[in-house]
């Protein structure tokens, strides 16, 4: 009888292995997680908008080395983290500052007079961090979102180098004045089994999915630019670091240089984390000598060139996977824009997070102009949700998901076709039986572009009823795009 209990226990255990529980997750369709077939279909990844410079580095203390963004969103507000730097020496010298800026609307930005420190002779600056022990270097700030936080550590933050020790921790009640969380670096060089390490940003955050705090930080491993992530439970004492593979669904994906990681969980799926990383390309020259004097870039900043990509990471799938980004998408996300001043060394720098900067829009920053006497940030924006997307052209097609359980009582679509595209979708068990009254068949053709439509089937647009039941979705397409969907109740 108990050996039978055991085998019933295990079946029941497999069964449920096999189903996907997305609950009332909204989910994107950035990779292969929730895709069984395509056929018509592919994943496609979309292009961000370029909307100008968001913010000049020309304040006396910023300058053309300026760059480490990171951007929070706060409270009927943004703020803009960076590292200011008006010349080329050594990572953590003393003229590096950490400064801030904010905005209402994430598209017009300007500097508040913090009055914290004394900078080139005033205290009339944006600078919330200087002189810290390497840590303005590289100051990476987050909003804590962990449960019954302190009030004196609502904001934290890691900054620090290899040759200061490794990374101190931060925190502050306002995001303004910061103080050391403990005297010694919480990650330090002998943690990191590697020859190299942390010059570059180390981006920690609270994870609501896995309810621990994450760091995503740079090593080099073979002479390559790497990612590695590190775990905590407080935030000071940090697991040793597991150092991430990349998988492709079609092919093996290339180990390239990776200068930034810029990992974050996304705002409106926190359980998803999104990476805009900067691909760096070493000693592939883009600019003769004749433009780089052309475009005032240092002499020592010109010979390699770089751009952003995108991956992806879900906790969801299980410990074991934890150990992977996402490739799905190889090519460039953000390109090098027109003009030889994109085609330097260590430009085109995505800033830390995603942000929500309209009704229907979402806004990047990326670190341009580096080195020169122009240098910014500058905003490019998408739909929201829209990093990739289903994608079906005019002959038409489907996809297939895996077999999932949901909640909910509807089920919501941000999606777009033309006028004369469309998509349907069936709901299916999960053997592929169409679910009766829940067909392709029985589905209204979904026609227009909006962020949030609910589908419609003959019978209305209730499907409480087979909630909490093994189901596939199956997506009926014809030149459309899907970029995510939500059961909601």
């Amino acid at each position: 009888m108990r050996l039978a209990l055991s085998i019933l226990a295990f079946t029941l255990t497999a069964q449920a292995a096999e189903y996907i529980n997305i609950s009332t997750r909204r989910e994107l369709f950035v990779d292969q997680f929730l895709l069984d077939e395509l056929k018509g279909v592919r994943l496609q990844l979309n292009t961000p908008r370029d909307e100008g410079i968001a913010l000049k580095f020309d304040a006396p203390w910023e300058g053309g080395f300026s760059g480490y963004a990171t951007i929070v969103q706060l409270e009927g507000k943004m703020r803009a983290y960076y590292r200011g730097k008006p010349i080329a020496n050594k990572d953590g010298s003393d003229d590096e500052v950490t400064c801030c800026a904010e905005s209402s609307d994430g598209v017009h930005w300007t500097r508040p007079d913090v009055g914290i420190y004394e900078v080139q002779g005033t205290r009339k600056n944006n600078v919330v961090l200087m002189k810290a022990n390497t840590a303005t270097h590289n100051f990476s700030p987050f909003l804590d979102e962990r449960p019954n936080v302190s009030d004196d550590a609502r904001f934290k933050a890691f900054g620090g180098t290899m040759q200061g020790g490794g990374l101190m921790a931060y925190k502050s009640a306002d995001g303004l004045r910061w103080e050391k969380m403990a005297e010694a670096p919480v990650i330090t060089k002998e943690m990191v089994p590697y020859k190299y390490m942390f010059d570059s940003m180390n981006v920690p955050f609270w994870s609501t999915a896995e309810g621990k705090y994450l760091c995503y930080y740079r090593v080099f491993e073979d002479g390559v630019r790497r990612i590695v992530r590190s775990e905590s439970d407080d935030f000071l004492k940090w697991s040793p670091p597991v150092l991430l593979q990349y998988r492709n669904p079609e092919m093996d994906a290339p180990i390239e240089h990776l200068y930034t990681n810029q990992t974050h969980p996304y705002f409106r799926a926190p359980h998803l984390y999104v990476a805009i990383a900067a691909r760096f390309m070493p000693g592939r020259r883009v600019l003769t000598d004749e433009q780089a004097t052309a475009i005032k870039v240092n002499p020592g900043y010109f010979k390699d060139t770089s751009d952003a990509i995108f991956m992806t990471t879900r906790p969801v799938e299980g410990k074991d996977h934890l150990a992977f980004y996402d490739r799905t998408f190889l090519e460039g996300f953000i390109r090098g824009g027109i003009g030889a001043q994109n085609w330097v060394s260590r430009t085109n720098y995505p800033a830390l997070n995603v942000v929500q900067t309209g009704p229907e829009e979402m806004s990047l920053y990326v670190n341009q102009d580096y080195a020169q006497p122009t240098a910014h940030l500058r905003r490019y924006s998408l739909r929201l949700d829209g990093f990739a997307s289903l994608h079906c052209g005019y002959a038409g097609g489907h996809a297939l998901t895996k077999p999932l359980v949901f909640s909910g009582k509807r089920l919501s679509l941000n999606f777009s076709t033309s006028a004369a595209g469309g998509v349907k979708v069936g709901i299916e068990d999960a053997a592929g039986k169409p679910i009766p009254g829940f067909s392709v068949d029985d589905c209204q053709m979904q026609i227009g572009n909006e962020i949030d439509r609910t589908v419609t089937w003959k019978s209305g647009t209730d499907i409480g009823t087979i909630a909490g039941k093994p189901v596939r979705l199956r997506f009926s397409m014809k030149d459309a795009d899907v970029f995510a969907f939500q059961f909601v109740d």
